[in-house]
């Protein structure tokens, strides 16, 4: 199975490419994972409403020129369907299923997707109404695609 998470904006911190690095080897066993990381576009001071769709337009471009017609799209979206962790488990297994063993999960920028983003995407998940920095959204999305592996593997994890 392959996984490849796109995702917005570096990672400066020493701390969170640490995490991503711990995760990344902890699902090794699972899934062969790779992470895209695009720049963030830039965002005009006190942006209007105008200038903030240009930006998610531009980034949405970046996003969709990397995928195939036939790519299965899962978007970490904020106000989308939430799961628990063995919901959000079965969910994992049925879009790898869905997507050919192939799945594409991407963590916006800071403004969000483009409606084109959501028009193409296969589905869209939230981890909840919480606002999180992307950095460590990114490591969040690691650490639950780890413990949903872990589950569907019947093997033991944090409760």
């Amino acid at each position: 199975m392959k996984l490849t998470l796109f995702c917005f904006g570096k990672l400066k911190e020493s701390y969170w490419r640490e995490a991503i690095e711990e995760y990344s080897k902890r699902l090794q066993p699972y899934v062969k994972l790779k992470i895209v990381e695009f720049p963030d576009e830039p965002i005009p001071s006190n942006p209007s409403l105008g200038q903030e769709e240009e930006v998610k337009i531009k980034e949405g471009k970046k996003l969709l020129g990397k995928l195939t017609p036939s790519s299965y799209l899962v978007l970490l979206d904020l106000g989308a369907k939430e799961y628990d962790s063995v919901e959000f488990a079965s969910f994992l297994d049925k879009s790898f299923a869905l997507g050919g063993s192939h799945l594409n999960m991407a963590i916006g920028g800071s403004l969000g997707f483009s409606e084109e983003v959501k028009k193409r995407a296969n589905a869209r998940i939230s981890f909840g109404k919480l606002t999180f920095p992307h950095q460590l959204a990114r490591v969040m999305a690691l650490e639950q695609i780890y413990r949903a592996f872990r589950i569907l593997n019947n093997e033991p994890y944090h409760k």
